[in-house]
């Protein structure tokens, strides 16, 4: 039996492979050419990263070699050494000696990457709420898309900052860098005194628990205890305990011993109803637009803050600040530092006692 179709019915078949056709096979748009491009732009970013972990190992004096690269970029050592070969063939890397070494044009390509990858998550740092826990993810993307010459506009608009909110030096538009300082908290001795210049945020899982225990660049730590798996030590007024791994995800800059400590801070959420107390300042950690909003409050050092309510399931609480009652929640009241006054209680109670005396 022959199948016999209709003309309109073939003409429509024919329409309908032309358009499946056209959509594979489209220049630009295409299926093809889509996922040639996602190719070619996966095989960039393995090759990008590899020569910011490299050039990283090569300025904190690190040994950099294939297990470490495919360990740090999370990929196998076969994949890994596709990427170091391809980097290889173009003239970026040195692969004859161990540990692999940048070239001159190696170098300045993984300082350009650095370099957009810093600005822009001083950018989601201080200009946005994006959670610190995702400022790398961030910049992370965006870091093999933007160009220089935008990434030199937004660093403008910034003021051209220095340091990334990790406290990483951002390379200049040359590709200069400082030459580097500090060792690792691991590093450190019983009685020895240091300020946190530095938190890795790579592997994200490390970074997570550190931001968690409240730690952050310009800290000042005493070394506690130094044992074999561990280190104890006080920091902003609170005892933390890391093993060395995470530890040495930690720089510091060792101070001198007669140089006073931080102390603990009293914080706005520890403030009872009734209590009195006037801000000191705002966390450090706090920043971006959620530190610009605080400040917008009249949350300044030397302004006057009282807990006047507290909501049916305790957060937020109402605070009379300069006049205006404002509601804060709990999350950021733990970031501003306050110094307490005497409290209507105590007031009471001093009161009685001169009148009882007298």
């Amino acid at each position: 039996m022959v199948l016999v179709l209709k003309p309109i019915t073939a003409l429509l078949i024919g329409t309908i492979f032309l358009m499946l056709l056209a959509w594979v096979l489209w220049p630009r748009k295409g299926l093809i050419s889509l996922r040639t491009k996602s190719s070619q732009n996966m095989k960039r970013k393995l090759q990008e990263d590899a020569l910011k972990f490299i050039f990283d190992c090569e300025y904190k004096h690190k040994s950099c070699g294939l297990h470490s690269i495919s360990g740090n970029m999370n990929i196998s050592t076969n994949k890994a050494a596709k990427v170091l070969g391809q980097l290889q063939s173009v003239g970026l890397i040195v692969m004859k000696e161990d540990p692999i070494r940048l070239t001159d044009a190696g170098r300045s390509d993984a300082l350009k990457i650095i370099r957009i990858h810093r600005i822009w998550e001083r950018y989601l740092a201080d200009e946005t709420a994006i959670d610190n826990l995702e400022w790398h993810q961030g910049a992370d993307s965006q870091e093999h898309l933007m160009s220089l010459k935008e990434v030199d506009v937004l660093a403008a608009t910034m003021g051209n900052p220095v340091f990334d909110p990790h406290g990483d030096p951002i390379p200049t538009t040359n590709g200069e860098l400082p030459t580097y300082q500090g060792q690792s908290l691991s590093s450190l001795k019983e009685g020895d005194i240091a300020r946190i210049t530095h938190i890795e945020d790579e592997p994200s899982t490390i970074y997570a628990q550190l931001v968690a225990l409240d730690l952050y660049p310009g800290m000042e730590v005493y070394i506690m205890d130094v044992t074999d798996e561990k280190i104890q030590f006080a920091a902003n007024g609170k005892e933390c305990i890391l093993n060395l791994l995470f530890a040495s995800s930690i720089t510091v800059k060792k101070l001198s011993q007669i140089k006073p400590l931080q102390k603990e801070h009293h914080i706005l959420s520890s403030l009872n109803v009734g209590d009195k107390a006037s801000v000191i300042g705002i966390s450090p950690k706090c920043r971006g637009q959620e530190r610009i909003r605080l400040m917008d409050l009249g949350i300044v050092p030397g302004t006057e803050i009282s807990a006047v309510l507290k909501s049916a399931f305790g957060d937020p609480t109402a605070y009379k600040i300069m006049g205006a009652t404002i509601a804060i929640r709990k999350k950021q009241a733990d970031n501003i530092y306050i110094k307490s006054m005497q409290n209507k209680n105590e007031q009471t109670a001093k009161l009685r006692e001169l009148s009882s005396v007298s």
